[in-house]
């Protein structure tokens, strides 16, 4: 199950991708993988920037700092790409965990008899499914099998998955009044989301550092999206219609929701996390206006405040539908961002260049601890 023979139709698909695109940011969303990082021979990220024609930027935003838990990493490839190194090849990682298209995947929920959303409730399902795609491919990194409604859950929101239907949220915040009932103002991470931390934990043992784990969690956008009842599917206008009609309730609801992801992704890089997702899943349904009114000034916000607490994780994001924003959330702090289907690759490369060009270098990295004693 494991081995370079059978990871061949990925590093296809992954080749094909690249080919497609000299900017070769990151594979488009609707395709199982993520490709990331400084591809092979470019002179890799400084701050200021060295860029050229023929240098791909690759969704490097600034310049990470070094992670000292990733000095014991034997394969630390995308950790380097995201501190701007030069590296020998673009990193490859399967974006959808498991993902539907794993065998051993659908075997393991027919056995344990869970459907996905069970699976999560079960540190060592977790760590299994993560581990899943691991074992078959010759991957640069693992992603936390979890789900971005974990937050929502734990605010007291109930979830579902109905076969074939999707999530779904099926009592969803009805009014202003609704939500001062029912969601509190804080939670502590540490016992609500306590199973996705000891996952990560286990995650970390199961790896035994053959490559970094990369954590994750949904902006506080998305999950105020599904809290007030939308979805991919039906409702698309109930997020919108929440930022006109309850534009304070909409703006307290974000910030609770920007201090549980800023705990809950610190939470993960205590626990072993290598580096740290933001994913701005519904970026479709939130105009660019309101984007940067509502959802921008949380993105912000947990990025400098992840950078505070954990100065050397590098920070990913991925604003999926409003990827007009990647040079603000460059600004913002994020090493790595993602485009989607709709992005032009090639004005956002040079978007992105120029902008790096002109931000000043961040302050150097603090010094490494000393090792401990033999």
């Amino acid at each position: 199950m494991s081995g370079m023979a059978s990871s061949a139709p990925l590093m296809a698909l992954c080749a094909a991708i690249l080919a497609s695109s000299a900017s070769a940011f990151t594979a488009p969303s609707l395709y199982p993988i993520r490709v990331g990082g400084v591809g092979a021979g470019t002179s890799g990220m400084t701050a200021p920037l060295r860029t050229s024609a023929s240098t791909p930027l690759c969704g490097v935003g600034r310049t990470a700092r070094a992670n000292a838990l990733t000095m014991k990493l034997k394969n630390d490839l995308m950790v380097r790409a995201a501190r701007g190194e030069a590296v020998e090849r673009t990193p490859v990682w399967l974006f959808r965990q498991a993902g539907r298209h794993l065998p051993e995947y659908t075997e393991y929920k027919k056995t344990t008899g869970k459907n996905f959303l069970q699976l999560l409730d079960d540190p060592k399902d977790v760590a299994e499914c993560t581990m899943q795609p691991i074992r078959r491919y010759d991957l640069d990194a693992a992603i936390l099998f979890s789900d971005i409604l974990v937050i929502a859950e734990a605010l007291g929101i109930e979830v579902q998955m109905p076969g074939g239907k999707g999530i779904t949220v099926p009592n969803p915040l009805q009014s202003p009044e609704d939500m001062q009932t029912r969601v509190p103002k804080s939670i502590d991470v540490q016992v609500k989301l306590k199973h996705v931390i000891d996952a990560v934990k286990l995650i970390k043992v199961e790896l035994n550092d053959k490559v970094p784990l990369i954590g994750f969690s949904a902006a506080p956008w998305t999950l105020m999206y599904y809290m007030v009842g939308g979805s991919s599917k039906k409702n698309q206008e109930e997020g919108e219609r929440w930022l006109k009609e309850h534009p304070e309730a909409s703006e307290e609801l974000l910030n609770i929701l920007t201090e549980v992801v800023i705990d809950y992704m610190s939470a993960q890089v205590d626990a072993g996390a290598d580096m740290i997702q933001v994913f701005e899943a519904m970026g479709d349904f939130i105009s660019k206006e309101s984007f940067y009114k509502y959802a921008m000034p949380c993105m912000e916000k947990i990025a400098a405040e992840l950078r505070r607490r954990h100065p050397t994780t590098p920070l990913l994001v991925f604003p999926r539908g409003a990827t007009y924003s990647l040079v603000p959330l460059q600004r913002a702090g994020y090493d790595i961002v993602t485009m989607d289907l709709k992005t032009d690759r090639v004005a956002t490369r040079a978007a992105l260049g120029a902008d790096a060009l002109l931000s000043p270098p961040p302050p150097p990295p603090p010094p490494l601890p000393p090792p401990p004693p033999p």
